[in-house]
This record gives C-alpha cells, sequence and structure tokens, in this order.
C-alpha cells in the first residue's frame, strides 16, 4: 500500500502523467474537470489548446470547434468531447459494474469521512460494502486547505490527503466504491420477507442493501443573488484548491463566511492574491477556533467587513467580477473590483433524497435514536444512529445534533459498524 500510495503521490507532483484535458485552461469547463480530478486524486496534464503545439495539433486535426473543448483523452485512446464529470469517470474506469443482482450488507450513501470510516470498518470487519457519492470522496472535509485541529496531527493535513487516507484504506479491505454514482431516492416500499433496502441511481440501476447508511452530509448553501448560477465555476467558487488559488495569484479576492472552513481557506489563499476581503455578519471570535482568528489577524493583506453580506455580482470585461457588500446594519453599499469570490456560508443537510421514508427535524436533518417520536415495529428500541425506519442509519453533517467536526464524522462512522452488527444479528 505504501509503495503505490508514494506512487500515486510521485505521478501527481509531476505533473505530466496521466490523463491528458485539452481545452482553455482558467475556463468553467476545464476546471470542472479538473477539480474532479484533483479530489480524486487521480493524475492529469492540462495542454492549451491555444499554446501548446501537442494540444493545438490534435485539435486542428480532429476538426474540433471551440464549442466541443475541452477534450478528455482516454487511457484506452478514445477521445471525448466536452465530457460531463460522469462520462470522464466512466471513460478511466472510476465507476465500477454493479450487478442488478447483488445484494450488500450495507451501502453507504456519502463518501465524507464519516461514510469512509464507516467502509473502513465495515469492509475490515467482512461485511460487504458499497459506497455510492455524487460527486467525489472527502466531501466538504476534502475541499479544507489544511486541518490542523485533528487529533494525531500537530503540523496540520489537508483535507484531501486525509480523506484520501481513508479512500485507500476503504479499497484495500474490499469495499465497492462507485464515484461519481447519484442516488435518486431510497425506495419506502418493503417488498421483501426479511429486512433489505432498495436505492434507486440516477441510471435506474437498483441495488439492494441488508442496511444503508446516510452519510450524505450537506449541500454548499447559496446566497440569494440574482444569476448566481451564472457565476459558479467562472468566478464563483464553493471550495478554494491550488486550482483556484493558482487562478487569481496577485489578484484581489472576497471570501464570504465566518466558520473555521472559511478560515482555513482564507489562510491557505492570503499569501497567494493581492488583496482578500473577508465578509462576514459577525465577530470572527464568536464563530471562529482562536487559532484560526489569530492567524488571520497577523495576515497584512486581508481586509475584515465585519456585519456585511454579500449583495450582488456583476461580470466585468476580462473576467474579473464586481461585487457587491452591504453593511446590514445601515444598509450602506459598496462595490469591489475583484477576480474571485469564495463562498464558505454554510450547508444545508442533503437529504431531499430520503423522499421521506425516515423522519428528519424542522431543518431537515435525520432524526436517529430518540429523536425520532414513531417506534420501530421490530420488537426492540432504535439503536442510538438508527432512523425511524428499522436498518436505515444516518451519520456525520445529516445527522440531527451531530457535532459538525471531522473528527466526530470518522467516530459516528466506526460507531454504526457496531450497531449495524447488532441490527443484522437481531434479523437472524
Amino acid at each position: 500500500m505504501r509503495a503505490l500510495i508514494l506512487r500515486r503521490v510521485a505521478l501527481i507532483e509531476d505533473g505530466g502523467s496521466g490523463t491528458i484535458l485539452i481545452g482553455i485552461p482558467g475556463t468553467a469547463e476545464m476546471l470542472l474537470l479538473q477539480g474532479f480530478l484533483r479530489r480524486s486524486g487521480f493524475p492529469h496534464l492540462v495542454l492549451d489548446s491555444a499554446a501548446d503545439d501537442e494540444g493545438k495539433a490534435l485539435v486542428q486535426r480532429l476538426g474540433v470547434s471551440a464549442s466541443e473543448l475541452p477534450l478528455a483523452v482516454c487511457p484506452d485512446g478514445t477521445i471525448r468531447r466536452r465530457p460531463t464529470v460522469t462520462e470522464l469517470a466512466s471513460c478511466l474506469g472510476l465507476v465500477p459494474d454493479i450487478a442488478p443482482d447483488a445484494e450488500y450488507d450495507v451501502a453507504i450513501v456519502g463518501a465524507g469521512p464519516a461514510g469512509l470510516a464507516a467502509s473502513v470498518y465495515a469492509a475490515s470487519e467482512g461485511l460487504s460494502v458499497l459506497v455510492l457519492d455524487s460527486d467525489s470522496f472527502g466531501g466538504q472535509a476534502g475541499t479544507s486547505a489544511r486541518i490542523e485541529n485533528y487529533f494525531g496531527f500537530p503540523t496540520g493535513i489537508s483535507g484531501l490527503a486525509l480523506t484520501a487516507r481513508g479512500f485507500s484504506q476503504a479499497q484495500k479491505f474490499g469495499a465497492t466504491i462507485a464515484i461519481p454514482m447519484a442516488v435518486e431516492r431510497l425506495d419506502c416500499d418493503r417488498s421483501f420477507e426479511r429486512m433489505v433496502h432498495v436505492l434507486t441511481l440516477v441510471n435506474r440501476i437498483q441495488v439492494r442493501a441488508r442496511t444503508v447508511v446516510i452519510a450524505s452530509g450537506a449541500r454548499y448553501r447559496r446566497p440569494d443573488i440574482d444569476a448566481l448560477e451564472d457565476f459558479e465555476g467562472n468566478g464563483v467558487s464553493y471550495w478554494a484548491s491550488p486550482i483556484e488559488a493558482q487562478a487569481c495569484a496577485g489578484e484581489e479576492v472576497v471570501l464570504v463566511g465566518g466558520g473555521n472552513s472559511a478560515g482555513q481557506a482564507v489562510v491557505f489563499l492570503a499569501p497567494s492574491v493581492k488583496r482578500l476581503h473577508l465578509v462576514a455578519r459577525r465577530y470572527l471570535t464568536e464563530t471562529m477556533s482562536a487559532y484560526l482568528v489569530e492567524r488571520i489577524a497577523s495576515l497584512p493583506n486581508v481586509e475584515y467587513h465585519v456585519g456585511c453580506e454579500l449583495a450582488a455580482l456583476h461580470k466585468e470585461p476580462g473576467g474579473l467580477i464586481s461585487a457587491t457588500f452591504r453593511n446590514r446594519n445601515n444598509c450602506t453599499r459598496v462595490e469591489h473590483g475583484l477576480r474571485q469570490v469564495f463562498l464558505f456560508i454554510g450547508a444545508d443537510p442533503n437529504t431531499a433524497w430520503l423522499g421521506g421514508c425516515v423522519d428528519v427535524d424542522e431543518r431537515g436533518f435525520v432524526a436517529t435514536g430518540k429523536q425520532f417520536r414513531s417506534a420501530l415495529d421490530i420488537g426492540r428500541a432504535p439503536f442510538e444512529l438508527e432512523t425511524s425506519r428499522p436498518g436505515v442509519f444516518a451519520i456525520g453533517d445529516a445527522r440531527a445534533g451531530s457535532t459538525k467536526r471531522v473528527a466526530a464524522a470518522v467516530g459516528e462512522g466506526a460507531a454504526v459498524v457496531a450497531q449495524i452488527h447488532q441490527a443484522l444479528g437481531h434479523e437472524r
């Protein structure tokens, strides 16, 4: 395992190996594919279709128009024109074939820290495990530039490096991981004699599992701004990776948010940019860990806008963005010309796919244990992490009352496996 991991790291750092993407660097389509490959820990090389001789020659030979860029060169030599993330993953062989008659001991929806921890412990204890995620492994934690308060890493570790270790461990113990593979719904109809659950995927494939773990976390919260979708991936980001840092190097940027994820992103971005405008509704000491507040206070190019919020975005020539900040106290507005906007304003539970199959609280987080009112009609009390539907569990950020920390998510991922064993044992 160590040899394989070091080889993969070397290939990524080399930057000249792996899948080839050909197109215009910095465009929304190219950044989307690059971001997926980076978060998946997949080596890749980017060629400028206008400046690199090899990329330019291939585009001309194939007669590819600008509307068909970017291109992706697959390992088998086929070339995909303007592929989606799912199409790119398919051509790279990242998505396994799932047999229609397969039945797993546990299906885990979500490959963040909670889901990965559950998959590691479940697979290592001999359970057949399927992990599904619509994006990439790591969840929101995977986008953190540096986590410095996670136990055992005194010098800090990036979210991607931490969750990549969990991803490799899950594979080592034999878990089947399907990414990107979105779950459309949990089927509430119990049409089998014994405990079994059916998940319908977006490609209409149905997966059966004796137990299900809801680890789908949360979705990035989007501010109420006109035409925000026009800027997403093209001036607006919900994470701060080296790709975004390189794109806005030496420019002015704005980061909106006051939590720990926002603080980690500020510390990561500030050394690369000319000026960083930090927009927060409250004082950082109220919402952010002390070590991050102190670190940010020492950065000379960070300008605070406390008590403010992002009010509007406007496109400017040259790819720049004009952002308007609004003071929540006196309603005054200030406009700044910027290169990039980073949004870290929290998240909402990613539980819509459950379709009412399990009880949730008023905010949409999944109720577990004694949090729900309905009793389980199976002759036993619910387990601490079990939902109102027998054999369906919830862990991590999607669970009501959970501690929104990486360590807590990993702990719940480990704890839920013991409860899964108990549930399966009771079934017998």
